[in-house]
C-alpha cells in the first residue's frame, strides 16, 4: 500500500499535536494505509500520542520563528534561518522527491511547511496544506528585517501556490493567492472524555481548589518569581512543563505546584487533553495549539503577550469568541500577580458562540478523497 507523507513544522507544539490527531483520525478510517512523518518535532511527542504506527524521520521542514524561551523570539535570527533554509528550497525539495519516489508516496500533508507542496509538486504527486498561518504571513511581519532576505516571501509563495489542496483552520492568516484551492475546517483539537473530578484524583490534586494548569511548552519560561507564586494559596498550580533556566527550577519551593510528569500521565493513561479538561484556568501564551485544546474542553485561559508575532493578534480577538480569556501583563505574570484575573475568569459568563472541533475527521476524510482519486486514476 502506497505511504500519505507528512510534513511538520518543528515550531512550538501545536502543528505537531494537530498533524497526530489527523493521523490517527487517518488510522481509524484507514488502518491499511501507511504514514511517514518528516519533522524536527521532539519525537516524544509523537510517541506519546500516536496510535497508529508511523515511520518517523528527524529532518527539519523549515525554521519557524527562533524562540529564546516562550515569551522572547529572536526575530533578527528567525529571518536569518528562514532566509538560508528556503535559499536551497529547490535542491531540498528535490532530495525529498527522491525520498517520495522511494517510498511510493501517493500523498503529501504539511503543517504548513513549504517544502511539503515544493516536494510534492517536484514528484508531481498531490500534496494538501492544513494550518491557520502561513510562514510568508508570519515573516511579512517584519518588514524592516526583510531587506536582507529580498527573495523569502516569494520563495515561500511559489512553493504554496503548487499545493493541491489548502485546509484552512479558524483563527487564520495568510494564504494569499491560495482561494481557489482553500477550504474552511473546523478547529483540529484534542477533546477530552474523560471526568474532571477522575482526572485530579487520578493525579493527586485536590478537588477543593480551583485547578490553574501552567502551560509553556517546550520552551519554558523564564524569570518566574517563586515567592510570587506560592502567595497564591487558593489555588492548586500544575505544570508538565520542561523546565526552564529558572521557571521550574526548585518546584518544591513553590506553595501548591504540582510538578506532574508528563510521561507519567501517559503511562497512566490519560492525556494532556484531559489535564486541560480537569484544570480551571491554563496560563499560557496565546498559541492554536492551546487555545483550541482550551475551546474543546471548556476551560478559560489567562494569557500573557508572546513577542513581536502577528498570528498573536489574530487569536487574542477572535479569543473571546469560544472563550473566557484575560490577558495579564509579563511582569505580573512573572511576578506572579495573578489573583485578580484568575478571579475574574472564574467568575466571568461563558460566551454563548459554540465552535465545531471535528476538524481532524474532516481534514482526514479530504486527504482519503484524494488518495483514493489518485489509486483510481482520477
Amino acid at each position: 500500500m502506497n505511504p500519505i507523507a507528512f510534513y511538520i513544522s518543528g515550531h512550538g507544539f501545536g502543528h505537531a499535536s494537530r498533524a497526530i490527531e489527523v493521523i490517527n483520525t487517518l488510522g481509524e478510517l484507514r488502518p491499511d494505509i501507511p504514514v511517514c512523518v518528516r519533522t524536527s518535532a521532539p519525537r516524544r511527542l509523537f510517541d506519546l500520542t500516536l496510535r497508529k504506527p508511523v515511520a518517523f524521520f528527524d529532518v527539519p521542514c523549515d525554521t519557524g520563528i527562533i524562540q529564546k524561551d516562550s515569551l522572547q523570539l529572536d526575530a533578527v535570527a528567525s529571518i536569518r534561518e528562514a532566509a538560508e533554509f528556503h535559499r536551497r528550497l529547490a535542491q531540498r525539495a528535490d532530495r525529498e522527491a527522491a525520498f517520495l519516489r522511494s517510498r511510493g508516496a501517493w500523498i503529501v500533508v504539511g503543517d504548513i511547511p513549504p517544502l511539503a507542496s515544493a516536494a510534492a509538486f517536484s514528484t508531481d504527486i498531490p500534496s494538501i496544506l492544513i494550518g491557520n498561518f502561513t510562514w510568508d504571513w508570519i515573516y511579512e511581519g517584519y518588514p524592516d528585517l526583510l531587506r536582507s532576505a529580498p527573495d523569502l516571501l516569494a520563495t515561500i509563495r511559489r512553493a504554496y501556490s503548487t499545493a493541491s489542496l489548502v485546509l484552512r483552520l479558524p483563527m487564520s492568516g495568510g494564504f494569499s493567492g491560495l482561494s481557489s484551492v482553500t477550504r474552511d475546517i473546523p478547529f483540529i483539537t484534542r477533546r477530552s472524555l474523560r471526568d474532571p473530578a477522575e482526572v485530579r484524583r487520578a493525579l493527586g490534586v485536590a478537588l477543593d481548589k480551583p485547578l490553574v494548569l501552567v502551560s509553556f511548552g517546550g520552551y519554558g519560561v523564564t524569570g518566574l518569581d517563586r515567592a510570587g507564586l506560592s502567595e497564591l494559596g487558593d489555588y492548586t498550580l500544575a505544570t508538565t512543563d520542561v523546565p526552564s533556566r529558572d521557571g521550574w527550577e526548585k518546584p518544591a519551593e513553590v506553595k501548591g505546584l504540582v510538578n506532574l510528569s508528563e510521561q507519567q500521565l501517559y503511562d497512566n493513561g490519560y492525556r494532556y487533553e484531559d489535564l486541560v479538561r480537569a484544570a480551571d484556568v491554563v496560563v499560557t501564551k496565546p498559541g492554536y495549539g492551546i487555545i483550541a485544546e482550551a475551546i474543546a474542553n471548556d476551560t478559560a485561559i489567562l494569557y500573557t503577550s508572546r513577542g513581536r508575532f502577528v498570528e498573536y493578534d489574530v487569536l487574542v480577538a477572535e479569543m473571546p469568541r469560544y472563550l473566557r480569556a484575560e490577558f495579564i501583563e509579563q511582569s505580573d505574570l512573572l511576578a506572579g500577580r495573578w489573583k485578580d484575573g484568575l478571579h475574574r475568569l472564574l467568575t466571568a459568563p461563558k460566551p454563548a458562540a459554540t465552535a465545531d472541533t471535528n476538524g481532524a475527521l474532516v481534514a482526514a476524510e479530504a486527504i482519503l478523497q484524494i488518495y483514493e482519486n489518485r489509486k483510481n486514476g482520477v
